[in-house]
């Protein structure tokens, strides 16, 4: 078989089997943030969403396919007509389309899942391959829990799936199963005996041992030229494989793999800080890469080595990373040159209209508080000028708490639901339990708050204070988030996002509220 080339394809699934994650819920305004900012730093594929799997994913990849115009587009789709046709619809106005098809082959998923014979999956296969084609020339195809799977019947439904028109071959470890050496020497063989030379072989690896980058760079070793991964490692269960970490693993150790990627690495601190504020999923401080102790060092040793020689304890240095060095401050008298600079350097692409109205809020800010910080503008980017929800139901119109040592706290909510504004007032055991009871009152229905969260957007005492909240109702959960001066209105704008949400939720998955 001829020798793999040096490239190899970054396949970010953060939107698809990344927002598969326990309790992570994107819209497509910020599926969009996330798709603009994978484009700038350079993601080969982006795999924007399951079109069939519900209206919202749908309109994702329709929107990000519309909106990036250098990486490919790909939807998902099982091996069903109705899934593929779907996929080709959302995927209509796309640049550089892809179908992504896959059906599982392990035995215990044919047998239990699916309830199919393995000639029946060959057949659904073939089925699903021919109709991705007749749609779009770049077709990937999938064997679904492949790492548990014979490996004679891989090689039969990969060559049938070539035979067919799939351009791209995807062998996952879709439980986190294989061990590094084991996982190389399984994709080599899958590989040589398909011998298909007109097809890219890629991986896509979950880490529910922990191995999911290391059975990735092993793939690549094999020959596979495309990994699947997402940012910070969201997915399934306990995550994907983490792109930044295989890209560095890649640079890092160029001694050990004949391959490269076209990723601008300096781009993933500001990606990762992106992703995980508008998935509300927190990145742990000694995570690999872009975690905020990745590049500390405290012990007295270290500190020593780290002043003879940078090299003593750092492998890669932050500026390869992105990672923050000099701090541009930023107040009252800096211009909006600088302003826009910063927004970008923290990962936001926005429009004209947007970096006007963000621009003159952050003029308002420096006004009430001396400084502001990093965490600042992205908290009132996101609350102020990025529309996080589609459609508000309901629109926090003036609020009123009240609060002393001798009596109850009391607040008075007014909301706008359209033309029509409605006040309630309610007591509780703190001014917040009184705002959401306040609320309660206006609304129709009661959704359960399932978490709630506040935290200081810097360390600074004038620091804007954040509020994430989690509210559920029947089967549906939504999060809300909302920043502001006063923590009091912060509680309350994530509240009221959360409920609007729910109601966006609700409608796409016809559920009545």
């Amino acid at each position: 078989m001829e020798r793999p080339d040096g490239i190899v394809r970054i396949f970010d699934t953060t939107m698809r089997d990344g927002e598969q994650a326990a309790r992570i819920n994107l819209n497509t305004g910020e599926k969009v943030q996330i798709a603009r900012q994978l484009e700038r730093l350079g993601v080969d594929i982006i795999e924007a969403g399951f079109p069939a799997s519900s209206p919202g994913d749908y309109d994702a990849v329709l929107n990000v396919a519309q909106e990036v115009k250098t990486p490919v587009v790909a939807g998902l789709a099982r091996t069903r007509e109705e899934d593929i046709t779907v996929a080709g619809e959302a995927l209509r106005n796309a640049a550089h389309p892809r179908i992504h098809v896959f059906i599982a082959t392990s035995p215990i998923h044919m047998e239990y899942k699916l309830k199919l014979t393995p000639a029946e999956v060959l057949k659904e296969a073939e089925r699903g391959v021919r109709l991705a084609r007749s749609i779009t020339n770049d077709v990937e195809f999938s064997a679904e829990d492949a790492s548990r799977s014979d490996v004679d019947f891989l090689v039969e439904v990969f060559t049938l799936a070539a035979e067919c028109g799939a351009t791209t071959l995807n062998i996952p470890d879709t439980v986190g199963y294989a061990m590094p050496s084991e996982f190389e020497a399984f994709c080599r063989t899958i590989i040589n005996r398909v011998n298909k030379r007109d097809v890219i072989w890629s991986v896509h690896c979950h880490n529910d041992l922990g191995l999911g980058v290391a059975n990735s760079l092993a793939a690549v070793r094999a020959g596979a030229r495309q990994v699947e991964c997402t940012i910070n490692g969201l997915g399934e269960r306990a995550g994907n494989a983490s792109m930044e970490e295989i890209v560095m693993g890649l640079r890092t150790r160029a001694d050990q793999f004949e391959a490269v990627t076209r990723i601008d690495t300096t781009k993933f601190f500001s990606t990762s800080k992106l992703v995980s504020l508008l998935t509300g999923v927190p990145v742990q401080p000694n995570k690999a890469i872009v975690g905020i102790n990745a590049f500390s060092h405290e012990a007295g040793i270290h500190q020593h080595g780290m002043l003879c020689n940078k090299a003593t304890y750092e492998i890669m240095t932050p500026e390869s990373v992105g990672a923050p060095g000099t701090d541009l401050h930023l107040g009252k008298h800096s211009g909006r040159h600088a302003f826009n600079e910063r927004v970008e350097k923290l990962g936001y692409q926005l429009t004209g209209e947007q970096s006007v109205s963000a621009f003159e809020y952050f003029k308002e800010l420096c006004d009430k508080k001396k400084d502001v910080s990093d965490g600042d503008i992205e908290a009132f980017l996101m609350d102020r000028i990025i529309q996080v929800t589609p459609e508000s139901r309901y629109d926090l119109k003036d609020y009123a708490v009240t609060v002393g040592s001798g009596g109850k706290p009391t607040a008075s909510i007014t909301l706008a639901h359209g033309d029509t504004e409605t006040t309630e007032a309610a007591v509780g055991n703190g001014p917040v339990d009184a705002a959401y009871k306040a609320i309660l009152k206006i609304l129709t229905f009661s959704p359960e708050l399932t978490e709630f969260r506040i935290r200081a957007t810097s360390e600074l005492a004038d620091a804007l204070g954040e509020a994430h909240v989690i509210l559920r109702y029947k089967d549906i959960k939504a999060q809300g988030r909302g920043a502001s001066t006063d923590i009091i209105e912060a509680t309350i704008r994530a509240y009221i996002e959360a409920v609007n949400r729910l109601y966006s939720v609700a409608a796409a998955k016809e559920v009545t509220i």
